[in-house]
């Protein structure tokens, strides 16, 4: 999942939604970060790891990433993760109650209140997040392909995830399905992580 599925699975406070985002940003053996983050940030870097774990086994994920072109294959996770994202943002009224703008500028708040507390490279990020919407941008194929121009920016070899938005054009419906079915899988197995 990308991060505005995670900021949604995350728990309805300040602290499970930084740490289920910061989960793309802390590697290798939590223990170190438990001197500097809270227990309740440290929970929701687990459940980000954990809802990463889920969807990489899931049989409905992995036919989503099948449907991705054998040119782009190598980053199919990371295509169907974004795709995914812009599912949940069309069909937010089906998973919350809660306004999707209203959502997404609470995280931006939170975001800022915490920025200092932050990974540098996260603390970076936030200003251009915030200004270009990148939360925002999900609902629109547009800022699908920009979203993954920009991951593709990250990478130091040559790949082809600048016209990766093609992907989603072409496989629209049938990943639009794809994601309908699995999300309530993974809705269900958070609840049942988070008793």
């Amino acid at each position: 999942m990308n991060y505005l599925a995670h900021l949604f699975l995350a728990g309805n406070s300040p602290e499970s939604r930084i740490g289920n985002l910061l989960g793309d940003f802390l590697k290798g053996n939590l223990k170190q970060y438990e001197s500097v983050y809270s227990r309740e940030i440290m929970e929701g870097v687990q459940t980000h790891r954990m809802v990463d774990s889920f969807s990489d086994r899931n049989q409905i994920f992995l036919q989503s990433k099948r449907r991705i072109s054998q040119t782009n294959r190598r980053f199919a996770g990371i295509i169907i993760d974004v795709c995914y994202d812009h599912f949940l943002a069309k069909h937010w009224g089906l998973f919350s109650e809660l306004n999707l703008k209203s959502f997404i500028e609470d995280v931006y708040q939170i975001l800022a209140d915490h920025q200092k507390f932050l990974p540098i490279k996260l603390q970076g990020a936030i200003p251009r997040m915030v200004a270009e919407d990148w939360l925002g941008s999900y609902k629109t194929i547009e800022g699908i392909s920009l979203t993954l121009t920009r991951i593709g920016r990250r990478f130091k070899r040559s790949n082809y995830l600048v016209n990766a938005g093609e992907e989603l054009i072409n496989n629209y419906s049938e990943i639009e399905s794809d994601f309908l079915i699995f999300f309530p899988q993974l809705i269900n197995f958070v609840e049942q992580i988070s008793c």
